[in-house]
């Protein structure tokens, strides 16, 4: 894990581009390293040591003249070495190194043999490839200059205010100068009426696991999310079972406003069952709401559901750098994969809830890993997503889409995923885990989190300020004093039109109330949980 920078063309000085790669110094505390190109391109690499810790300094040579940046993990690292590469002489034992490989052997066609999450700049001579991985886990961004320049940043703070446009770079994509974007990613899933798999629970299962285990490839300490509700409490269920044959036990943590928030009580009694090594934290509304700019300024984005999960994520995610633990496992995309947003109980068809499923699976880029990845890397954190795996989704969204509907078991969401690790002789969770309602991790970790936030914003909003909010925001204009407020912060750090046009604000479909809190959707309350305060949920 990493930041990357890349200036492809003559004439910036050197010591310039480092000083903007230091900018995201951040995503790489432990190490710091450049490459300046006969042409004059520049590349920059800002270090987070998980695999090859003596050897894997970046920027890596190729055999002959290419240099590559990457920021990520390749998880088939070894197979390649073993299969397609097996006569490269390599440099490092650094899983990374395979990139540059990759493209001496097969030209710009090799993104597709990659199993991981990742970006990467590879610059041979004058011709370059930048690539992102399939869903997007890591961030990549794309600019140009004044001097026709281009750039490739992990985040936007290097490159915001050198280009005269900038964008986000497409997941499932490569670019080079002579082919522009190629889509590499074509999944079958991505047609939706292709969804026709009969359901095989233990396939579920056995795909979940393996992902799991891929991602525990690491020489430094890993741990897991613990939120207690189903999806991070699965991962960490999976893997203490994949630790406990190593003879290891799992560190999980946590965090809410108070021991009895919904996510806390949860959390604990999960990883009680569990036998984790689990670490609580707490934290309050005002010091959560002192973070708001440093929270904006880190994830880039102004989405409401983004700056409001963002600020626990950041405060569990130092405390858990702060125990030594370099890498985290987390259990985002469970709920798009199976429909599990309390939303999805409204969708007018099988059709429609298959089309959605599958959006926003292509569109977590923009919000949930986003914040995932900036969230945590603020600290130097890795975050690794196992329900993104490529062979996990291959699995699970071909699966008939009325597997998955709520309206199918009788409003419980996720069921196929719950019964599929529903196993009474050896059982991975708690029964009451294992079918708790969805909580988004903004509302789990105490409700009073996001009322007294919205009440906060009230009171740095006047009515004036709102009203004239689409004459001053006019792209994305805010229509709520929270947004209005989020939307201010961003523009302080990011004022350029490019900068606001990365951000896709996410609403929630077929319901009444706009709010992304999934308070907001009816189910939520036909369900019985308590809304007062901190109260469990039922």
């Amino acid at each position: 894990m990493s930041g990357i920078l890349a200036v492809i063309g003559k004439g910036k000085d050197p010591q310039f581009v480092r000083a903007l790669s230091e900018r995201m110094a951040h995503r790489g505390p432990d190490e710091r390293g450049y490459q300046i190109m006969e042409n004059g391109s520049i590349i920059c690499h800002e270090s987070l040591s998980i695999i090859d810790l003596n050897s894997g300094k970046q920027p890596i040579q190729g055999t002959k003249k290419a240099w590559m940046v990457h920021d990520g993990e390749i998880y088939n690292y070894q197979e390649l070495k073993n299969g397609v590469l097996k006569d490269h002489v390599f440099r490092t034992k650094s899983d990374s190194e395979v990139i540059v490989h990759l493209y001496e052997e097969f030209g710009y066609d090799f993104c597709n043999k990659l199993d991981g999450d990742w970006t990467f700049v590879i610059i041979d001579g004058d011709d370059y490839i930048a690539g992102r991985d399939p869903l997007g886990v890591k961030p990549l961004y794309y600019g140009l200059d004044e001097r026709g320049r281009i750039y490739f940043s992990s985040e936007m703070k290097p490159i915001a205010d050198q280009c005269k446009t900038f964008s986000t770079f497409p997941p499932g994509h490569y670019y080079t100068p002579k082919t522009g974007f190629v889509k590499y990613y074509r999944p079958e899933y991505e047609d939706y009426e292709k969804a026709g798999q009969d359901l095989e629970l233990s396939l579920i299962r056995e795909s979940l696991t393996e992902a799991v285990s891929k991602r525990l490839m690491s020489e430094v300490p890993i741990g897991a999310l613990l939120s207690g509700g189903l999806d991070s409490s699965l991962i960490a269920a999976i893997t203490s079972r994949l630790k406990a044959d190593k003879g290891k036990k799992l560190k999980t943590f946590s965090i809410a406003l108070d021991a009895n928030a919904p996510d806390a009580i949860a959390a604990r009694k999960a990883a009680e069952f569990l036998g984790t090594d689990h670490h609580e934290v707490h934290f309050s509304v005002a010091e959560g709401i002192e973070l708001l700019e440093k929270i904006i300024f880190h994830i880039e984005t102004y989405d409401i559901i983004s700056v409001r999960a963002s600020v626990p994520m950041y405060l569990l995610s130092k405390a858990i750098a702060d125990k030594g633990v370099k890498a985290i496992l987390s259990g985002e995309g469970a709920d798009e994969i199976f429909g599990g947003h309390l939303y999805f109980r409204n969708a007018p068809s099988t059709e429609e809830f298959q089309k959605e499923s599958i959006e926003r699976v292509q569109k977590l880029f923009t919000a949930d890993l986003l914040r995932a990845d900036k969230s945590t890397m603020a600290n130097g954190l890795e975050t690794r997503i196992p329900f993104l795996d490529r062979n996990f989704l291959d699995v699970t969204m071909l699966i008939k889409p009325e597997e998955k509907q709520p309206k199918t078991y009788e409003g419980v969401e996720k069921y196929i995923l719950r019964k599929a690790f529903d196993t009474p002789e050896t059982p991975y969770l708690p029964e009451d885990i294992l079918w708790r309602q969805k909580e988004q991790f903004s509302d789990g970790v105490g409700y009073n989190w996001i009322d007294e936030l919205i009440e906060y914003c009230a009171t740095q909003v006047s009515d004036e300020q709102l009203e004239g909010a689409s004459a001053e925001f006019s792209y994305n204009s805010p229509t709520t004093k929270e947004a209005y407020l989020y939307r201010s912060i961003f523009h302080k750090f990011y004022p350029q039109v490019s900068a606001a046009q990365t951000v896709r604000k996410w609403i929630p479909k077929w319901q009444e109330n706009q709010d992304p809190s999934g308070r907001a959707n009816a189910a939520h309350l036909k369900a019985g949980v308590v809304q007062s305060g901190t109260g469990a949920a039922v």
